[in-house]
């Protein structure tokens, strides 16, 4: 980069309060580059030994940029950084990725970047604080930010119309799914494919997506739908999301434990199945912005039995049909101007002590007979800067 444009960049980020959205530090002979960033100062009250309990204060910091190549090519590039500074400090980079744009032959790119069925779980994934369950977990396949993914997208169908758009991706050992922490313990590669398509239905405000994606090794296989409908007019925002992921095995795995015993495992098939629904709508005051948000949150995982051998002798246990998820949540978001809101989100906690779910939200149980942490509600209040 010229040393011009960083003397123009670096001033440019202090003074940020005075931008809107995005700070445009070159425009000139086709080249563009925009710096944009948020600091969240959040906290999440409930009882002590939640899993999402305390500080959720964040910064983040990204660049976009666009270089016209040719009259009908457009080269791109996104890098986003993120550092969270509360008491499980972390940095990550969210995005980088580099491609072209063909115009209306639409779009190729490469590196981290959403998944492609993110596009139709972040329907719902519109909550002030919480929220995103079926776009950032650990059990569908290319639902989150993932790695190593080339992404074709073409958002107005070969020039046909700007209703119909779609999406195909493929994942090189990128994919975000619970399954790949086993192949990177084994040092192993799987692939993931997936696509999606949106139609904006006419001038009604309404749009219905759907997508699909699926991964596989010698051993087992793992796939995700998802379907969604969301509506956007006149102030009223309301979104629905419904998803499916199947697990399937199709070997015995064998391992040691600790006290030398041979133990296997053979699980049959497994489904996740969740759905989301989401009801927003702004109100414009003499000062801003407010926008109430209600939404209903239930994801459950069934599976029918599992098969064990332990120490020659063989156990099964019986099955699982129990909540991932469920909640009420209630909030709010207030929206002083373009670069500053304030938020505040109350989840009424539906789980009962003995699903899964309670489990999964439980960092610390400190009394292992009567009550877990993770079926309490959870306050969650905040500020927000961004420019």
């Amino acid at each position: 980069m010229k040393r011009n444009l960083l003397a123009i960049a670096i001033p440019a980020l202090l003074v940020a309060a005075g931008a809107n959205a995005s700070i445009e530090v070159w425009n000139k002979d086709g080249n563009k580059v925009d710096f944009y960033g948020r600091v969240k100062a959040a906290n999440h009250i409930t009882d002590r030994g939640q899993e999402d309990e305390g500080d959720d204060t964040s910064a983040r910091l990204g660049m976009s940029g666009q270089t016209q190549i040719t009259d009908g090519i457009t080269g791109y590039g996104r890098w986003e950084y993120e550092a969270k500074a509360g008491k499980d400090s972390s940095n990550e980079v969210r995005y980088a990725f580099a491609g072209l744009n063909f115009g209306d032959a639409g779009s190729f790119d490469y590196g981290r970047n959403d998944g492609v069925l993110k596009a139709i779980t972040a329907y719902t994934d519109v909550l002030p604080e919480f929220g995103g369950e079926a776009a950032n977990n650990s059990w569908n396949v290319l639902s989150a930010r993932t790695k190593a993914v080339a992404t074709y997208r073409n958002n107005n169908f070969f020039g046909l119309t700007d209703d119909l758009s779609f999406a195909l991706q493929y994942a090189d050992n990128g994919d975000n799914s619970n399954k790949f922490r086993e192949d990177a313990i084994r040092g192993e590669s799987r692939e993931a494919y997936g696509a999606n398509v949106q139609w904006r239905i006419f001038d009604t405000g309404l749009t219905a997506g759907a997508g699909y994606a699926q991964t596989s090794n010698s051993h087992n296989r793992q796939s995700t739908w998802a379907t969604g409908l969301k509506y956007d007019n006149y102030n009223l925002y309301l979104g629905a999301t419904y998803f499916q992921s199947k697990f399937k095995d199709s070997v015995t795995r064998q391992w040691i434990d600790e006290d030398d015993d041979v133990l296997y495992e053979k699980n049959v098939d497994a489904k996740i199945r969740g759905f989301e629904l989401v009801a927003q709508y702004g109100i414009d005051l003499p000062v801003g912005r407010l926008t109430p948000s209600l939404a209903y949150v239930q994801h459950k995982v069934k599976y029918d039995s599992a098969h064990f051998v332990y120490d020659n002798t063989r156990y099964t246990s019986h099955g699982v049909n129990s909540p991932l998820a469920k909640y009420v949540s209630l909030g709010a978001t207030y929206d002083l101007n373009k670069n500053f809101s304030a938020i505040v989100e109350y989840k009424f906690n539906l789980l009962d002590r003995k699903d899964i779910g309670a489990a999964l939200n439980t960092k610390t149980q400190r009394d292992r007979h009567l009550n877990k942490p993770g079926t309490k509600d959870v306050l969650g209040v905040g500020l927000i800067y961004q420019f």
